[in-house]
């Protein structure tokens, strides 16, 4: 039943072609995806999901590849493959008189690149930071669609001459996340195993403490050598355990009975979905002042910010004067699908509308004159 009394609209999701969605571990992107197709459709919108093989939603589901690839993540072959095939449903649905009203992009780079050969608007999500190469590659493109970005954070570090249209956070379903599960005297980390996302530096954060830790998530291409020189020596089963690749109710049980999660990063974090996640679950994310780790956590309410390690190992002793109440209550203020839905319908309506009255065309920024 929709929850909207605005005038519907037809759109297409256009998903990564690396997971399903939802994803059954690891898959940020996808589990953003499975929440915001969900509450599009509850509030009114034809929605379909343009994804891969396996996934479920309250869209229409329409498979582009013959299966996911979750081992070939970043492979060109594959997204050019999953793109173009979009590309060809999203025109042979004008051809059929079912035509999109718009186009909401989650893929990665080459919808963006080719999205001015498109007829339907396109809006693109920018889920990751920009960086030197990034910041080339949206200086040169961005004009083709319109962007938005997850947090201010992220915005503030685009590229000049890079108009960002909006900016709309990921959303979280608190209600679906369990509570009564009793904390326990670990500390958790969740994430890929990068330097900059921190999990050697968690390690050392827990020495400190005393406390056990608890590392999950996936080891991808071009992560081992990282992870068999800067995590595998400190895995001793007990006081450093590596739990792999966590989803489902396992992964939520995890996040619940974390005394605290720790998120010791030293990069732009674009939003840092796992923090949500925490705070859903009840348990307080303790986060370097990075990224957007100041707009997602509330200091004081939903988590503590610090500096650097020593004061990450002092605030896991004072983590137990937070209330798991009102970590889930934050979450649910500002990140529940249907408020997050509600300002992409905002975004969408202002882009949907002939292209020249709203988004004037903006040449592309030479490759010289990018940072």
């Amino acid at each position: 039943m929709s929850t909207t009394t605005t005038p519907t609209m037809r759109i297409a999701l256009l998903a990564p072609p690396w997971v399903p969605v939802p994803p059954p571990g690891y898959g940020g992107i996808e589990a953003v995806l499975a929440l915001l197709a969900d509450a599009l459709v509850a509030r009114g919108h034809d929605v379909v999901l343009l994804g891969v093989p396996g996934s479920r939603s309250a869209a229409a589901v329409v498979e582009l590849l013959d299966r996911a690839h979750p081992r070939e993540i970043g492979a060109s072959v594959i997204e050019a493959d999953h793109t173009a095939r979009a590309f060809e449903h999203i025109e042979r649905s004008a051809l059929a008189g079912r035509p999109f009203d718009l186009v909401h992009d989650h893929s990665g780079w080459v919808a963006l690149a080719m999205a001015d050969r498109l007829t339907v608007p396109v809006l693109h999500t920018v889920h990751g930071p920009f960086d030197h190469q990034t910041s080339r590659f949206y200086a040169a493109h961005a004009h083709k669609a319109a962007l938005s970005c997850i947090s201010h954070a992220q915005a503030a570090m685009r590229p000049r001459n890079v108009r960002v249209d909006a900016v709309v956070p990921n959303p979280i379903d608190v209600d679906a996340w369990p509570t009564g599960i009793a904390k326990q005297d670990f500390l958790l980390w969740v994430g890929r195993f990068t330097p900059e996302k921190g999990p050697h530096r968690a390690i050392r954060v827990a020495r400190r403490t005393g406390l056990p830790l608890v590392l999950a998530g996936p080891v991808q291409r071009g992560q081992e050598r990282f992870f068999a020189e800067a995590i595998e020596p400190h895995l001793d089963g007990e006081r450093v355990r590596y739990v792999g690749e966590v989803g489902g109710r396992r992964k939520q049980e995890l996040f619940a009975a974390a005394r605290a999660f720790l998120m010791p990063i030293r990069w732009p974090e674009p939003f840092g979905m796992v923090m949500v996640e925490a705070m859903a679950a009840g348990t307080p994310v303790i986060a370097f002042q990075e990224g957007s780790a100041p707009e997602v956590v509330e200091d004081g309410r939903s988590g503590l910010l610090v500096a650097d390690e020593d004061a990450m190992a002092e605030a896991v002793r004072h983590v137990h004067e937070l209330d798991p109440r009102e970590c889930r209550a934050s979450a649910r203020e500002r990140y529940a699908p249907d408020r997050v839905a509600e300002r992409y319908e905002e975004v969408y309506r202002a882009i949907a509308r002939p292209a020249p009255a709203v988004l004037p065309e903006r040449p592309p920024v030479p490759l010289s004159a990018a940072p």
